[in-house]
């Protein structure tokens, strides 16, 4: 019996302890095949309510252990994400579409490594004395939120759901867990066989996979307080007017439009392969991947040829198979709206270089140059594997077209000129820069986050943020004796 072995679960891949599922079932769908790898059992609403109230229950008790215990069962996780990495890199590839590579960065960095950092998480300091005008001892502490609502999306299902549960878990809350539907087996049941075998108390993880009945019931509830939801920046908005009508802290880690700026000091080839990757690694299905490359005029005509070589020359195929460098898009719906952001491009006056062709959902890498500003493909996010490339003249320019959306998530600028690349960083919203890189970089133990339509800035990643998002700050005062007061 395999490690995620649907047999387990009574026949299903969804029922049991951790995992709820008492709604309809449907077929779990392998996107390079078409073939069916299981069926899975959708929550509902009430599902929730169920998951909820037994959570609250358990969370009490967990909160009260010492942090050793709950750091023990963190690096418990992590030794069993290495156990039986290739498994759930294999169930990453079959279901969300990814190459082996990518497969193995999810488990090793969403898995492995936000596992550890979770558990020293646990032990970290959690408060700080206070100086009071009054006779007694003063201090702040971080106190546990009781519930998070973890709402993750399809293509990278184990770092951005590992990112939430991993450290609302060390930190002594429970959580309720909505993975993307088409991804609920690498980004649902590898989490909860992980924690079960790692020793997690029952009732303290909850995996509902279902729809947006399901996303809503969780934002809804009362006994949520803190929602963790990555995806797109329209259900983020509407997200985030639920949440705030109910009074609750959301964190948005939302879409981008993000820019790689190329200037004309750089190797070019050496830029061409960054660019390459910031735009089709994972089939650009990517928050932060190089959406719109900027490129110094003077030596766009290169940079755009040597492009569409990388493009043509990456192997796309079944992930699954040998030497594949993308694998296919999650579904129909994804490839058509990509396919029609590619085609109004070239309608609105570019012009296609490589790519802009399907094979079901297999499209391949594809690169536009003399891109209009109000085309589709420079103006909105393109969630594809697609590269358009659009002229600057200087600095300035350079700087207006990359502040010029409303998204602010990563931003990436080759130069040999380092300090000429921070000042130009300096000019654009983003929560993110990576200079003499392309846009596609995180760490567990690193803030991350977007500003504008990408988010409400650096909600994960790293100590401080971790506490801020999944505690609550308590101040505590201590007196050795009763006062007195007048009356």
């Amino acid at each position: 019996m395999t490690f995620l072995d649907s047999s387990t679960w009574e026949g299903r891949i969804f029922s049991g302890e951790w995992i709820n599922g008492s709604g309809e079932e449907y077929d779990a769908i392998e996107p390079a095949t078409g073939k069916t790898l299981g069926r899975v059992g959708s929550a509902t609403p009430a599902d929730v309510g169920k998951a909820v109230e037994r959570a609250v229950r358990a969370q009490r008790e967990w909160a009260a252990r010492p942090y050793s215990d709950r750091a023990a069962v963190l690096r418990r996780a992590a030794r069993l994400f290495e156990e039986h990495q290739h498994e759930i890199e294999t169930w990453l590839m079959r279901e969300s579409g990814a190459v082996r590579p990518f497969a193995a960065l999810q488990v090793t960095s969403g898995g492995v490594e936000e596992c550890h950092e979770a558990a020293a998480l646990a032990g970290a300091p959690y408060g700080e004395l206070l100086r009071s005008g009054q006779e007694r001892l003063s201090f702040s502490r971080r106190v546990p939120v009781g519930g998070a609502g973890v709402i993750a999306p399809f293509n990278v299902p184990i770092i951005l759901a590992m990112r939430a549960v991993a450290p609302a878990l060390a930190l002594g809350n429970a959580v309720i867990l909505k993975p993307d539907p088409r991804t609920a087996i690498s980004g649902g049941v590898a989490f909860a066989r992980v924690f079960e075998e790692a020793g997690l108390p029952p009732g303290l993880l909850h995996v509902l996979p279902g729809g947006a009945d399901v996303g809503a019931a969780v934002v809804e509830h009362p006994q949520i307080p803190v929602i963790a939801f990555t995806g797109s920046t329209r259900a983020g908005r509407a997200i985030g007017v639920a949440a705030a009508r109910h009074l609750k802290r959301v964190h948005l880690e939302l879409g981008g439009n993000s820019a790689l700026v190329v200037m004309d000091d750089v190797d070019l080839e050496q830029a061409a392969s960054v660019g390459a990757w910031g735009s089709f690694a994972n089939a650009g299905q990517i928050c932060m991947a190089s959406s719109r490359h900027l490129v110094h005029a003077s030596v766009a005509e290169e940079y755009t040829e040597l492009l569409a070589r990388h493009a043509d020359a990456i192997p796309v195929g079944d992930p699954v198979g040998e030497n594949v460098g993308v694998g296919p898009l999650i579904d129909a719906g994804q490839r058509d709206r990509i396919h029609g952001i590619v085609t109004d491009t070239v309608e609105a006056g570019a012009r296609l270089v490589a790519g802009g062709t399907y094979e079901g959902l297999f499209y391949r890498p594809t690169v536009l140059t003399g891109v209009p500003l109000t085309a589709p493909a420079y103006a909105e996010e393109i969630f594809g594997p697609v590269a358009p490339v659009v002229l600057f003249r200087d600095v300035d320019e350079a700087a207006g077209l990359a502040a010029g959306t409303e998204y602010g998530l990563s931003l990436g600028i080759l130069t040999r000129d380092v300090t000429k690349g921070l000042a130009l960083a300096e000019r654009v919203p983003t929560g993110l820069v990576h200079i003499n890189d392309q846009t596609v970089n995180d760490e567990p133990n690193i803030p991350f986050g977007g500003v504008g339509d990408s988010g409400t800035g650096s909600r994960h990643g790293g100590a401080a943020a971790n506490l801020e998002a999944f505690t609550e700050q308590q101040w505590v005062t201590v007196r050795g004796e009763l006062p007195r007061y007048p009356f």
